[in-house]
């Protein structure tokens, strides 16, 4: 069977960019080896949740999936409160202040992945390969062979590897890449509270970690905990009673008092550059591409951005007809070179500047917390890099 392109991989970020690729001309096949769960009938929260920037949530509905989503399970977040670990230095982030409707949008991972493929359904030059497992991926001079475990064989212009963080494709592919652990793991739960959030995301940097409260609809909210392992073994060990005690003394009481709604969970942190994201008939697109640390809520947005830029390159290629030849998928590696990296050095250098009891960096980092909230024209910068 032959295409243009086969994507390796249908979560979120590679079945995003089989829809963006929608009405381009190409063949496509999608590679997974499990479909998505139904979403449940009862009233239960996903524990996964992501904060959707506005520039991947207009990716996303001009492929006519983000108006799939029920309206009633999203979140738009209106401000954003950052506070230090010296007790005084706090930094806002305001909507209003930007000249912007919302920051960003709270949505379960399950609702998203359910929108996505609802919005596949709907696409005619698209194979599903689901459930498929891959046994054998080679890179020949003019195409890519993808021979799976059933004995099918699939060739392309282009394999996209969107196969998460230990992507079988990039390994295949023989590109490098060394993980580098954080030691941590960012430990997940969803609590209703006595107070109301009002739509605002808060954020506490502490010497055991990061932790932030991500508002959900009602008076609901996702915890999100970027600890030491030492620190996650401990929370994940706690009656629901005792998990709540601990979210309220560390978060002020902010919430007010608070109620389990799910389970704890927890994913391992680590940081993960590959030396490139590209190869002969090869392109790598989020996690499969890049890992960040999670306390920037950015890391599905790095996602959607490849996927979104790479379906641009392709389609805008001009005269080439190939989609897979080395001067497109370098035009994709330039593009999202700095933006990835820029994420990188910037979660990297913030969980290393408040993971580290030096008391004289202490003083820094909340003296330029601080200074930041004070300097409107920076804090707009901030802001609309985020929105994406």
């Amino acid at each position: 069977m032959t295409f243009d392109l086969v994507i390796v991989g249908a979560g979120l970020v590679g079945s995003s960019l089989a829809l963006a690729l929608q009405g381009s001309g190409f063949s496509v096949a999608l590679v997974e080896p499990r479909p998505p769960a139904p979403l449940p009938r009862d009233e239960t929260w996903d524990v996964r949740v992501y904060a959707i920037s506005p520039g991947s949530a207009a990716f996303l509905d001009a492929g006519g999936a983000w108006a799939r989503l029920d309206r009633e399970r999203l979140c738009p977040v209106t401000e954003m409160e950052v506070f230090g670990d010296g007790g005084r230095s706090r930094l806002h982030f305001s909507a209003y202040d930007a000249g912007i409707p919302e920051l960003a949008f709270i949505v379960e991972s399950r609702q998203l992945q359910a929108a996505i493929w609802e919005a596949l359904e709907t696409r005619e030059d698209l194979d599903r390969f689901c459930p498929a497992n891959c046994a054998e991926l080679e890179f020949g001079r003019d195409a890519a062979t993808l021979r799976l475990e059933d004995g099918r064989t699939l060739q392309a212009k282009l394999v996209v590897g969107a196969d998460g963080a230990d992507s079988w494709v990039r390994a295949q592919a023989e590109i490098a890449a060394s993980p580098r652990p954080y030691g941590q793991m960012g430990v997940v739960a969803n609590f209703s509270t006595s107070i109301p959030h009002g739509g605002v995301a808060r954020q506490w940097f502490r010497e055991d970690g990061v932790l932030a409260l991500l508002p959900l609809p009602g008076d609901q909210v996702s915890m999100v905990w970027s600890a030491w392992n030492e620190k996650a073994s401990e929370l994940l060990a706690l009656e629901p009673l005792a998990l709540c005690a601990a979210i309220h003394e560390a978060t002020g009481g902010a919430a007010g008092e608070l109620n389990l709604l799910t389970p704890a969970a927890a994913f391992p942190l680590r940081l993960l550059r590959p030396k490139t994201c590209i190869g002969p008939r090869l392109a790598l697109i989020g996690d499969a591409a890049h890992n960040v640390h999670p306390l920037a809520g950015q890391g599905v947005n790095l996602g959607f951005g490849d996927a979104r830029e790479l379906a641009t390159v392709l389609r805008e290629r001009g005269v080439q007809p190939d989609c897979g030849h080395r001067s497109l998928l370098r035009r994709y590696e330039r593009s999202r070179r700095e933006d990835v990296l820029a994420m990188q050095l910037t979660t990297d250098g913030l969980q290393k500047l408040f993971n580290n009891k030096d008391p004289v960096l202490r003083e820094l980092r909340n003296w330029g917390l601080g200074l930041t909230d004070r300097l409107g024209p920076l804090k707009n910068f901030l802001t609309r890099t985020a929105l994406g």
